[in-house]
């Protein structure tokens, strides 16, 4: 196959869009894209394009979206289709658009992530989002995500003794980092004290499904991002000079049971497990060789549970990593370097795309002060679909 190199890399800020149109909001990314890769005059270079959105037809009323955006910001006559995956719709818009090219159909892909999601109240969002349960054995019994979570988050403190203690201090690490991201929707960092240990604490972090608090959830974001994707062997290289091209150099994804009741072991995440086992099989590389990693933590339980099944902490041992700060930025691997779901927001079809872009960033050695990986090779971003029944796992390296 062809090797894929991200040639250019766009972002909005996360957090309260509605104002805003969603094609809009997905152009300012992709035009940002397009100017980082140094081709805003030369956008007709763009092939082809793969949209990510989830909820556009549902809270938005807008469909069609992938043509519309195509027209919106002058690429036709560019291939133009969207891609729905639940949370998980960004990095499968990468994954078609590195197949699209790896197969020698186009050379030269753009893809965009976004939506528009509080332009519904925060209990229709939410509503919105649960229906990615089972219609008949989960959403009927008012089953949302933040219940799947808590009772993951129970299950896994009664087997491996995670405190609640455990999940503030993950917080507190991701809004540390997101504090340093220009592009994050809760920007404020927080304490241990302020969410766990002082005398306030279960005001300011009430419980939202317990044992998971305020603090352990992800904020409903509006934004969106985009990359840009070149075949390494094509003459349209020539035209990407502008900032040193970073390869894809493994991708995979997976699936499990829709219903989580029916997994021998709801604590298993089998689709990130053999996801990252795909993702690691492509680009010739073991979890000991990932410098970094964005890992989907819409609830922080996710951090623990995902760096354990991708294989760099054995299980239940996570735990002893956050104590000892391994995965704080300055740590032996840091975790979630953008402030994460957690922090910088996760506006659905735009998480996948912007853990993507994140890793670019770091690779090129552009990250903000404070939050800089020191000379990273490879990044990882596992972005988690549902509750774990559709992943997929992205590794980018340097040239």
């Amino acid at each position: 196959m062809r090797e894929v190199a991200i040639v250019g890399i766009g972002h909005t800020v996360f957090g309260n869009l509605s104002e805003f149109d969603l094609v809009d909001v997905m152009g300012f990314a992709s035009c940002n894209a397009l100017e980082d890769a140094g081709i805003l005059k030369e956008r007709k270079l763009i092939e082809q394009v793969f949209v990510a959105n989830v909820g556009g037809g549902i809270i938005n009323r807008q469909t069609g979206i992938a043509s519309s955006l195509v027209s919106r910001i002058d690429l036709e006559p560019a291939m133009a289709e969207l891609v729905e995956n639940g949370p998980a719709s960004g990095s499968s818009a990468i994954k078609a658009g590195y197949t699209a090219i790896a197969s020698g159909m186009v050379d030269v892909v753009m893809v965009t992530g976004g939506e528009l999601m509080r332009a519904v109240t925060g209990w229709k969002g939410t509503d919105f989002v649960a229906m990615l349960s089972h219609p008949e054995a989960e959403y009927n019994y008012g089953l949302t995500l933040p219940a799947f979570a808590g009772m993951f988050t129970r299950l896994y403190m009664e087997k491996y003794g995670l405190t609640e203690r455990d999940l503030a201090l993950v917080a507190v690490k991701d809004h540390e980092n997101g504090s340093r991201n220009p592009f994050a929707h809760v920007e404020i960092p927080c304490t241990i004290e302020a969410i766990h240990d002082g005398e306030n604490a279960h005001v300011v972090n009430p419980y939202v499904a317990e044992p998971i608090r305020l603090y352990g959830t992800c904020p409903v974001s509006d934004g969106a991002a985009t990359v840009i994707l070149c075949a390494e062997d094509s003459p349209k290289m020539k035209h990407f000079k502008k900032k040193e091209p970073v390869m894809i150099s493994g991708i995979g994804a997976a699936t499990d049971t829709h219903c989580v009741h029916n997994r021998k072991d709801p604590l298993e995440l089998t689709a990130v497990k053999l996801s990252a086992k795909r993702a690691f099989g492509m680009a010739g590389l073991t979890p000991e060789d990932i410098s970094f990693a964005e890992l989907h933590d819409a609830f922080v339980i996710l951090e623990f549970a995902i760096s354990e099944e991708v294989g760099f902490f054995e299980r239940g041992k996570s735990r002893e990593a956050v104590i000892e700060g391994v995965t704080k930025i300055d740590g032996r691997l840091p975790l979630n370097t953008s402030g994460g779901l957690k922090s910088k927001g996760h506006p659905l079809g735009a998480t996948g795309v912007s853990q993507v872009f994140e890793l670019v960033k770091q690779l090129r050695g552009e990250a903000e002060e404070g939050r800089q990986v020191k000379d990273p090779k490879h990044g990882m971003a596992v972005n988690f679909g549902g509750f774990g029944n559709n992943v997929v796992t992205t590794i980018c390296s340097k040239k």
